[in-house]
């Protein structure tokens, strides 16, 4: 095992050659010489296939197969599992920006699964993604799939992308397959390569996620926020902040996904809210917002927590209803474009990816890729799932940690990760390690 920090500093670019290393480049493969210089020259360097994955039920969903336009095959196969959140195959859904009055969509420049297939396939590697069931590529949701969508079916969507990787005549089945996950990608990669040791080589997971999902959330809904306004906004010994003082942070607004006084005195819709303890405390709410205070430690923290009960333990009337009609409070889960109530209810609490790490087989190699401004999956999920294979002797795994890194693997303050592409230097250690195990 090994655990070492990379520095954020940009890397200063390559040498000038590249037309030198087309001419040398021999039929044959190799993936040395799909080097850093001649990846980034303007040749055509990279060819797509599109495909369908039959999911079952008569259900299918688009992928694409991106592999080297230079070189002798069959290439190395990685396959590409996104994060939560309704992603198309490039993982648009966690980036897109949505004009709540109007719906425009905009897309950002670089979306996180198509720079690494485009890195990865440049330099050797044959890269399927493939869009989340009910996801199109160009953002469009189709709520009847979407709504019903499982933890366990996206497991096993991935699986039978798994199965299509290895059919293709570009792809070296041979010598097995490397598994990328993201985010709540991180859940499925290390299952799927428990079940799958005779096909999978390698699994890479960014942005790890150690505990159950139910876990993370209070981390993101509740104990984020209230670390921040403890450490940033409070003063002193204090315990009381004024209704100006939430209400004029912006992240803090980030941070509770939506308007802090919102959410302190929202009236809950009684058919549709979780958990109705805060019902009967909306009065002393307004009452102490009337007196321009928030006690920290008592109604804030209370709003909070009951946010999280709202998100995480969906009712049997929220089951029933369309998975955009569903709103969970203050909380912009709204639209169902994070998730829907069933894939919450079905996400295994019970048993977490710590659990289950350690029986990864020894032949697998693990990379973890963590941001340590990471506001959504925290350093310290990394650190437990690199422990846990210290702690079962796993012969090959290795954590590698980015300050200034969120969850993106893009540049992040530290309270809330921003969205934007990743960092090149990122994506050269991933080929770094991918390519010393690769052929």
């Amino acid at each position: 095992m090994i655990i070492r920090s990379k520095s954020a500093a940009l890397f200063l670019g390559w040498i000038i050659g590249l037309f030198v290393s087309y001419c040398i480049l021999s039929s044959s493969f190799n993936l040395s010489l799909h080097s850093e210089a001649f990846a980034q020259s303007d040749l055509h360097l990279v060819k797509h296939k599109d495909l369908e994955i039959d999911l079952g039920d008569g259900l299918t969903t688009k992928s694409q197969l991106s592999y080297p336009a230079i070189g002798k095959g069959p290439f190395p196969g990685v396959l590409l599992i996104q994060g939560s959140g309704a992603n198309d195959m490039n993982e648009t859904g966690g980036l897109i920006l949505i004009d709540n009055k109007t719906g425009e969509k905009t897309y950002p420049a670089k979306q996180t699964f198509f720079q690494i297939s485009q890195y990865l396939s440049e330099r050797g590697f044959a890269v399927l993604k493939y869009d989340k069931r009910g996801i199109t590529s160009n953002f469009t949701i189709d709520y009847d799939v979407w709504g019903n969508a499982t933890f366990d079916l996206l497991k096993q969507d991935a699986s039978k992308a798994l199965s299509v990787l290895l059919q293709q005549p570009q792809v070296n089945s041979t010598e097995k397959v490397t598994l990328i996950g993201h985010s709540e990608g991180t859940m499925i990669t290390p299952r799927i390569a428990v079940d799958n040791p005779d096909k999978v080589r390698n699994i890479v997971l960014m942005g790890a996620v150690a505990d159950s999902l139910k876990e993370l959330l209070y981390f993101q809904i509740v104990k984020n926020p209230l670390d921040y306004v403890k450490s940033v906004l409070k003063k002193g010994d204090n315990d009381s902040l004024t209704i100006k003082e939430v209400s004029d942070d912006p992240l803090l607004q980030d941070l509770v996904g939506g308007n802090v006084t919102h959410l302190l005195d929202f009236p809950f819709d009684p058919e549709i809210q979780l958990n109705k303890s805060l019902t009967g405390q909306v009065g002393s709410i307004s009452s102490n917002m009337i007196h321009d205070t928030i006690d920290i430690g008592n109604i804030l923290e209370q709003a909070l927590v009951e946010a999280f009960q709202n998100v995480t333990t969906p009712t049997d009337f929220a089951l029933s209803i369309h998975c955009r009609d569903v709103h969970y409070g203050y909380f912009e889960w709204n639209g169902g474009y994070e998730g829907c109530p069933k894939w919450m209810r079905s996400h295994p609490n019970f048993q977490s990816t710590l659990s289950i790490i350690g029986n990864v087989s020894s032949d697998i190699g693990v990379l973890i890729l963590q941001g340590e401004n990471d506001s959504a999956t925290p350093l310290e999920q990394g650190l437990l799932l690199q422990q846990r294979l210290t702690e079962v002797d796993h012969p090959d795994h290795l954590i590698i940690t980015y300050p200034n890194l969120g969850h993106s693997l893009s540049i992040s303050s530290e309270w809330v990760s921003q969205s934007g592409p990743m960092e090149e230097y990122v994506l050269r250690d991933m080929f770094e390690w991918l390519s010393s195990r690769s052929g």
